[in-house]
């Protein structure tokens, strides 16, 4: 059999050889549509092509296997159907037949489907009667949808009608029940994925924006209008020409990244994930300039059009449940509002007259709870406005007037949420719009800027409601501490603006929210603690994670900067909104608590005075005393109380806080010398993070050994305390969380293994071998290792590399090899990065610690580097 020349079908030979040229055809026309896709050909064109080659194929095995036997008709169905085809879209087919041809042709249609699948087509089939259509698609709306759309490829006229026939509203899905049915799909599918496009790896298809919502759009079109062409719904008045323009606009975007998607996976892949993001935006033609990569550009791109998709979307499910239940009734509000059905409306059809009545539809809007929604007539209204609406810059005094007003009314942070999705926040303020949909290409950033700043607000409105948020300890005692709490506000929206321009987004953004506090009239006290809060909203976190708190010295440093209560209420509260705002599992117990204690302790020197420093005896005393108090009031003699402090290390009186102190010394009871003791308790209101202490004789490898089998128990180090007690032993604290929350160790069971472990040979003690999962590989961080003195002879080791399972057991079990001894460790991971500290020592001959030398140094970092560079895991 001759060759066929790419796209074209084969027309004779064995079915293997049939199928074989048909494989080497498509498989040619593949590589020729992706070089017309790297050509920038129009992707409408490509997808259109393919599926008429595909179609070329499909009909020549028909006719090879089946003939024109007019018992037997042949329909592309679902996407297909609608005369596009992916690189890897499947290949959908009906054939329609009554059962007792179905029987007699069972072994050509076995023929058929089997010829295509060596073809090497992605194929799913089904063979059914008329009435067996109609069953299927009362049953299963997927069905009825794929059939929708159904495309002739051999069926005579007659036999088309029977298929429409089969699944007409008289029948099957009325244009309410179907509307009813698709919305109500659309929503749980939106749920599945977060209801938002502004995931790291968003789904093209299914994703909330995706294509799948724009098919949507265009199969309730079809069953409640009679038409699919969206252009055709202008004329009805269901659609403006703009919406239908941008609704095309942002398909073709969409279809071309899907596309692309396509080819680089070599399969059917909708997800777009780290693995292709780079190299798709280097092959659509992004660069890297200014600071912001190509892949950022492009994913910025994406979540800009599928949140364009889901604003007009939601307009046109509003005028589809018009078109069905009829007009509704309006309930007036005021002189300009009205509600629709629900949805908020603006009552002259010549709204808005002044940018004033824009700001005046959000209060509207505010002052009820009864509002689904926008109307969408108001809501296209409003985008046409847009154009008009001025900047802050350049808006008269009322207008600033009148946005403070909604920052001090009800619901301020829902009505920055709908002004921001709406694209009236991007005019107000230019600087967010420039981070609308700006991605941030790593791991710990989840969400775009723009809904990260939202999310921020929202976490600080959750502070000032009534249902107390257990996830933060103080948070909801600060709040009402605040005279001007949309101050806050401001300072949460403009604290991440000024990223993607290069430069300190801190400083950027600081010098935006001087010169907006400036513009709109805010006298300059409230513009100075917004524009502070913005330059130092890193500030709280970096101290609290990256220093020790305990320590008298830091805590006054900290007081030093922060100043005055007022201050660091807000402070406090910014920097809790924003940790728990950029990634759902940043947040946890161990950052509630060191927040927490760092805002308390802060609390307490700005109330003693900035000229009254605490020396570390005063604080040892104080803790002791309290601790001391906690245990007399359990029953606990005196004797017995100065016999448990006696064996603990004087150091942690200094650093420990009473509760915690008094635990460690209940622990002790009955310990014996050469005893190892371990104890674990829950941390307040978090069931899954738990404190464990371990006092244990002394001896090397015992710090390595305990984080080794930490990490085997599935449990993440957060912080990690080491003294050294009297006698030779040790005192350690370790504050830990699941490293997967659906399996938490039971605290008896970690106190077990731990003293099992500990109490035996230590040689053999080696953390587990894990996979490094997919996404990280995508994140590489050069290994960074640092060295610094410190206070008490001790050298400061600071790591900073990719994360990855079993990372600090391995920089531990490095550590020991070295014959290093641990002294404090602080564990902090942002997403893909890794960044540790440690405190270490050297031992000399006559077993003192001391510092470490350059040349020991030197020996060390190498170890480290050798271990995280040679590391593939």
């Amino acid at each position: 059999m001759s060759r066929p020349h790419a796209g074209e079908a084969p027309s004779a030979g064995s079915d293997a050889e049939w199928a074989a040229a048909a494989r080497d055809a498509l498989g040619r026309h593949a590589e020729a549509l992706a070089e017309r896709f790297d050509a920038a050909v129009d992707v409408d064109r490509l997808v259109a092509e393919r599926a008429r080659v595909v179609d070329r194929h499909v009909t020549g095995a028909w006719q090879r296997c089946i003939g024109d036997d007019g018992a037997l008709a042949l329909f592309a169905v679902g996407g297909y159907g609608r005369g596009e085809l992916f690189p890897h879209s499947d290949i959908d087919l009906l054939v329609l037949a009554e059962p007792t041809a179905q029987r007699q042709h069972e072994d050509a249609l076995a023929r058929f489907f089997s010829l295509l699948w060596d073809a090497g087509l992605p194929l799913g089939h089904a063979v059914r009667s008329a009435s067996q259509c109609t069953e299927v698609a009362e049953a299963d709306i997927t069905v009825m949808t794929a059939i929708l759309e159904s495309r002739p490829l051999a069926a005579p006229l007659p036999v088309r009608q029977a298929l429409e026939a089969a699944i007409a509203p008289s029948l099957v899905w009325p244009a309410r029940a179907f509307f009813q049915a698709k919305r109500q799909e659309l929503r749980e599918r939106h749920a599945r994925h977060g209801d938002t496009s502004d995931n790291l790896e968003p789904n093209l298809k299914d994703g909330p924006g995706g294509l799948r919502d724009v098919q949507t759009l265009h199969w309730m079109a079809l069953r409640i209008i009679g038409t699919s062409d969206l252009e055709s719904l202008i004329a009805v008045g269901q659609l403006g020409a703009d919406e239908v323009a941008s609704l095309e606009r942002e398909r073709r975007f969409l279809s071309r990244l899907r596309f692309g998607l396509h080819l680089l996976a070599r399969k059917h892949e909708e997800r777009l994930r780290f693995d292709y993001q780079k190299i798709l935006a280097e092959r659509l033609g992004y660069t890297d300039s200014d600071g912001v990569l190509a892949v950022e550009k492009m994913m910025q791109g994406f979540y800009r059009s599928a949140s364009l998709v889901q604003r007009i979307g939601e307009r046109l499910l509003q005028r589809f449940e018009e078109q069905i239940e009829g007009e509704p009734v309006a309930e007036p509000i005021d002189a300009d509002f009205e509600l629709r059905r629900g949805y908020l409306a603006a009552r002259d059809e010549q709204w808005p007259a002044t940018p004033g009545d824009v700001l005046a539809l959000f209060a509207t809007w505010a002052s009820r709870d009864d509002v689904r929604g926008l109307h969408s007539q108001t809501a296209r209204a409003l985008a046409e406005a847009l154009s008009a609406f001025p900047d802050y810059a350049s808006a008269p005094s009322e207008l600033h007037a009148r946005f403070m007003q909604l920052l001090r009314g009800p619901r301020p942070v829902a009505t920055l949420t709908r002004m921001a999705r709406l694209g009236v926040l991007g005019r107000w303020i230019p600087a967010f719009a420039r981070v609308s949909g700006r991605m941030q290409f790593d791991l710990f950033h989840v969400y775009t800027v723009d809904q990260h700043t939202l999310a921020v607000l929202k976490n600080l409105a959750s502070f000032a409601s009534e249902e107390h948020d257990e996830r933060f300890t103080l948070a909801h005692e600060v709040w009402p501490r605040l005279r001007k709490p949309e101050l806050l506000l401001l300072a949460g929206l403009f604290h991440d603006i000024g990223k993607g321009r290069g430069g300190d987004h801190s400083e950027l953004g600081g010098d935006d929210a001087r010169l907006f506090c400036d513009t709109i009239g805010l006298n300059p006290t409230e513009a100075s603690l917004v524009e502070w809060l913005v330059r130092k909203h890193l500030l709280m976190s970096t101290t609290a994670q990256k220093q020790d708190i305990t320590d008298p010295e830091v805590i006054h440093r900290f007081a030093t900067q922060v100043a005055d209560r007022d201050r660091l209420d807000h402070l406090y509260l910014l920097t809790c909104a924003d940790i728990a705002g950029t990634s759902p599992k940043l947040w946890n117990a161990w950052k509630d608590r060191l927040m927490a204690d760092l805002y308390t302790a802060t609390r307490l020197a700005l109330r003693r005075g900035l000229e009254h420093p605490l020396a570390a005896t005063e604080r040892a005393a104080e803790n002791r005393e309290a601790a001391r108090a906690m245990l007399a009031a359990f029953g606990t003699e005196d004797e017995e109380i100065e016999a448990l402090f006696a064996r603990m290390p004087d150091i942690g009186f200094q650093r420990g806080r009473p509760d915690h102190l008094a635990w460690q010394a209940v622990s002790l009871r009955g310990v014996r010398p050469g005893d190892v003791r371990v104890r674990v308790r829950p941390v307040a209101a978090h069931a899954s993070a738990m404190e464990v202490f371990v006092h244990s004789p002394d001896r090397d490898g015992l710090f390595d050994a305990i984080v080794a089998t930490l990490d085997r128990l599935g449990l993440a180090i957060q912080q990690a305390r080491v003294h050294d007690g009297p006698d030779g032993t040790i005192f350690d604290s370790f504050e830990v969380i699941p490293a997967d929350s659906r399996h938490i160790p039971a605290g008896p069971d970690v106190e077990q293994k731990l003293e099992s472990t500990l109490s035996g040979t230590l040689e053999d003690v080696r953390p587990p071998r894990r996979t490094q999962p997919r996404h990280l590989r995508h994140f590489r961080i050069a290994p960074q290792v640092g060295f610094d003195d410190t206070r008490g002879g001790r050298t400061q080791l600071s790591l900073v590399c990719t994360d990855r399972p079993g990372l600090l057991a391995d920089v531990t079990r490095t550590l020991r090899t070295q014959s290093l001894r641990v002294h404090d460790a602080r564990i902090a991971t942002f997403g893909a990065r890794a960044e540790d500290l440690f405190q270490v020592t050297a031992v000399d001959a006559d077993g003192n610690d001391q510092p470490l030398d350059e040349t020991r140094r030197q020996a060390l970092r190498d170890a480290l580097l050798a271990c995280l560079e040679g590391d593939a895991r």
